[in-house]
């Protein structure tokens, strides 16, 4: 079976809807949305809102750790455009966002598997997926003879994005679908190696529990992204192979393979 799998779309339309061609199975593990660009700061729902010199300063604050200030200069920004209250500021956040979830699921390949990422909304989903497409988080399916797992989102950080849950509901996701041959998930293992990006230079956000879940499960194969520019796109732990399917939105084509 030819799998294709993107992650970290974040905006990459075009090169979405190439991504199942040749593929029988087509997977999206999520982050759909840009609401910053790192590389290009004049893109993305926070450049929209606040323009490209203000969200430069706000890339340099987080990319700094400064994560208070990056929080400052936002209260900031909102304040310059006449937006207190947190409801009004949510309410306009929405409204991009939906923007770009419109275009992103018209995009969306056909019969695409999807679960979440952790800068995804996934009360937005419902209102703008397909019914030909599959949203599975916290779920075991068996595709193409396989057992697939699926667990979507990240886990709390500093980065306080839409879709982070705490260390305990991940592993709750991970009990929820047992034992599988393939497992796809947002995040990474916490291993030092997937989890380090080498152009941000910090360690992202991964899972103590997921990786414990691999030692004991050994699934064949364990896909995932949320890092762009990781130390290795590859590990193991056991048996299981743990892959990075890489950057979509910068590289423009998804990660194949023939499983």
């Amino acid at each position: 079976m030819r799998v294709h799998i993107a992650s970290d779309v974040h905006g990459a339309w075009p090169e979405l809807r190439q991504a199942a061609e040749g593929a029988d199975l087509f997977v999206c593990l999520g982050d759909l949305i840009l609401f910053l660009d790192y590389a290009d700061p004049s893109r993305g729902i926070y450049a929209d809102l606040f323009g490209e010199t203000h969200t430069r300063a706000y890339i340099a604050a987080r990319t700094a750790g400064r994560f208070e200030d990056a929080r400052s200069l936002s209260a900031a920004a909102w304040e310059r455009i006449g937006v207190l209250d947190p409801q009004e500021r949510w309410a306009r956040l929405q409204e991009r966002v939906a923007g770009q979830y419109e275009e992103a699921f018209a995009a969306m390949p056909d019969h695409a598997v999807l679960t979440y990422g952790n800068v995804d909304v996934p009360g937005l989903w419902p209102s703008y997926a397909r019914p030909t497409h599959r949203v599975l988080d916290a779920v075991a399916v068996e595709l193409g003879g396989m057992r697939m797992g699926f667990v979507g989102g990240g886990l709390v950080s500093p980065m306080r994005t839409p879709y982070e849950v705490t260390e305990e509901e991940y592993q709750a996701k991970l009990d929820a679908i047992g034992d599988v041959d393939i497992l796809f998930t947002h995040i990474p293992p916490r291993l030092p190696e997937l989890t380090y990006d080498v152009i941000a230079r910090r360690f992202e956000v991964g899972s103590a529990g997921l990786a414990e879940y691999v030692r004991r499960a050994q699934p064949r194969y364990h896909f995932f992204g949320h890092v762009h520019q990781p130390h290795r796109a590859r590990s193991r732990i056991g048996r299981t192979e743990c892959v990075n399917v890489g950057h979509f939105q910068a590289r423009g084509r998804p990660f194949a393979i023939d499983l």
